[in-house]
């Protein structure tokens, strides 16, 4: 009997365990979510900033599993000319993007930020990409002339107009901060600006950082979506309405509609805001959002990541109000972000999970591996060797602005086990090939072989930000095959580096650190990578390492 109700309750709880999903349901540096959907299928596409491939756009069909299946902007020749990824700053390139679907077609527009690294001017370029299959292949740019600020959003209209929302500060602003969301009609052949161009809002709450905007047409009324306070503890998001989409808007006496203003500094996730919102078949609603997750001193080494919340409409009680206007209610039963939830449609299942393997057996690359920024030519080959990646040991490191031989994948959860296979061919002296834990071109931990003369040293190099970088740990290593196992394990708040000679051996313990080393606390996650340097030095025979393989196991996510 004892055994039957223990196997009765093991099955109940699976059940109910595969009822639910955890939060955030983009996990890693997926920040600025926009979503829209196409018949049964959702999709969301980020921003990117100065990462390459730029826009990763996933797909789902139960707004809780979601797979990658390609980005916005994925050749080079996108990015080399009006927007500028090559040699472009961290935290620039593309933000905020918007994702929409019209007459057969989908449409991202976004913006790419671009500081000129002889003046230190910044610019910023608003520009729109289309493609009839989100998977790809995306259009090149179509630069919207003239239009200033970040953030854009498009609306098509049921009337036939195409209009760009925007945001810029004011030619007066009555404080640092102040932002102010424009609007103007598109030409729809040329997507340039035309006609008469409407101020439509400055924002509920003080208005500070008044950006993101969205606008969707519900019951005949226009609704104008934005984020406000900035993109930490105080990020917002607030909500007008109109019944013409000139305005005037009126703001919501309840706003903000998402925060975490009302919750500790310590809640398991803060700086909610930079919404979208999505209407199912059923009439159901849902907003997406950033959400920045504090594992470690308020903070997460995925930086800002996308969750899901359910949406109801409520209309206002008062009796005294000439009109009463209907107000989307956000996590209507708690008002915040949860990290457990019930499943949205009932016959799906939460795959939850982010662990990642690549014997690099196919003729591209997995599409969740990036570069920052758009690589050089010639730095890899997945042909020269079949079933390997080879990198190549190019003159240039790790740097601001640079293209180091340096790609990677996002950090999903806080602890993991990442391992690399590797086996060296370092021609040069101080050659160098390792894994590497990267926030920033300032702020990383490489794990790394270097040629030394005719000796082979194993090293764990650390880079924190605004501090020169420094060997940690160095020694000589013999690898009688010239192949290297090298294992990263994150768990309580620590790294522990091992390495092994070959797949028979145990793995020996090299090193370890504190993870706030790398800890985010800007706009970008981590990222787990391969890179290879020849330090500076220019040989004609480069050296190289062929990557046999790639591990990514993340730990079980917290309840």
């Amino acid at each position: 009997m004892k055994q039957i109700i223990t196997i009765l309750i093991i099955s109940i709880n699976y059940n109910l365990l595969s009822q639910t999903f955890k939060n955030p349901i983009i996990a890693g540096g997926y920040p600025d979510p926009s979503i829209c959907k196409v018949g049964n299928d959702f999709y969301i596409v980020n921003s990117s900033f100065e990462y390459f491939p730029g826009l990763p756009i996933h797909k789902s069909n139960d707004l809780v599993n979601w797979e990658l299946i390609g980005h916005g902007l994925h050749r080079k020749e996108q990015c080399q000319t009006n927007v500028n990824l090559v040699d472009v700053q961290s935290n620039g390139g593309i933000h905020a993007p918007s994702i929409r679907y019209h007459d057969g077609k989908f449409y991202i527009i976004t913006t790419n930020v671009y500081s000129d690294p002889s003046s230190k001017k910044s610019g910023v370029v608003n520009f729109i990409v289309t493609a009839s299959n989100p998977a790809g292949p995306w259009s090149d740019p179509i630069v919207v002339k003239g239009a200033p600020g970040i953030d854009p959003d498009i609306f098509f209209d049921d009337n036939g107009k195409i209009w760009y929302v925007g945001n810029h500060g004011p030619e007066n602003p009555r404080f640092n901060g102040e932002g102010e969301i424009w609007l103007q009609e598109l030409e729809p052949k040329t997507f340039q600006l035309t006609g008469e161009r409407f101020f439509l809002w400055r924002g509920a709450c003080g208005g500070t950082w008044a950006e993101g905007p969205h606008i969707y047409k519900k019951d005949g009324r226009y609704y104008l979506l934005i984020a406000e306070g900035g993109t930490h503890f105080n990020h917002a998001v607030m909500i007008a309405v109109s019944d013409k989409i000139q305005g005037p808007y009126v703001s919501n006496d309840r706003n903000p509609i998402l925060s975490t203003r009302n919750l500790s500094y310590d809640n398991w996730v803060h700086s909610t805001g930079h919404g979208d919102l999505v209407e199912l078949d059923d009439g159901r609603w849902f907003m997406v959002s950033l959400g920045i997750r504090g594992d470690v001193e308020r903070a997460s080494n995925m930086g800002r990541e996308t969750h899901i919340m359910p949406v109801v409409w409520e209309r206002e009680p008062y009796e005294w109000k000439e009109k009463k206007y209907l107000w989307p209610v956000v996590a209507p039963k708690t008002g915040r972000v949860l990290r457990e939830n019930i499943m949205i449609f009932k016959n799906s299942k939460s795959q939850n999970t982010t662990s990642f393997y690549d014997d690099f057996n196919k003729e591209q690359m997995n599409l969740k591996w990036n570069f920052r920024r758009v690589p050089m030519d010639n730095i890899f080959s997945l042909s020269d060797v079949p079933g390997f990646l080879r990198l190549f040991a190019f003159t240039e490191e790790i740097r601001e602005r640079g293209r180091a031989s340096l790609v990677g994948f996002n950090q999903t959860e806080s602890d993991f086990e990442y391992s690399a296979k590797i086996k060296l061919n370092l021609k040069n002296n101080q050659t160098e090939v390792g894994i590497i834990i990267i926030q920033k071109d300032d702020n990383y931990i490489s794990f790394n072989v270097k040629k030394n003369r005719d000796k082979l040293v194993l090293g764990l190099s650390v880079k924190e930000s605004d501090k020169e970088k420094f060997v940690f740990k160095q020694e000589n290593v013999e690898l009688p095959e010239n192949e290297i196992l090298l294992k990263i394990i994150s768990k309580n708040e620590r790294y522990e580096f091992f390495y092994s000679n070959n797949e028979n051996d145990s793995y020996k313990l090299f090193g370890s650190t504190t993870s706030n080393l790398v800890l985010s606390k800007g706009y970008t996650g981590a990222q787990l990578g391969l890179y290879a340097t020849s330090n500076g030095k220019k040989y004609f025979d480069k050296g190289y390492a062929d990557i046999d393989w790639v591990s990514y196991i993340p730990a079980p996510r917290k309840n």
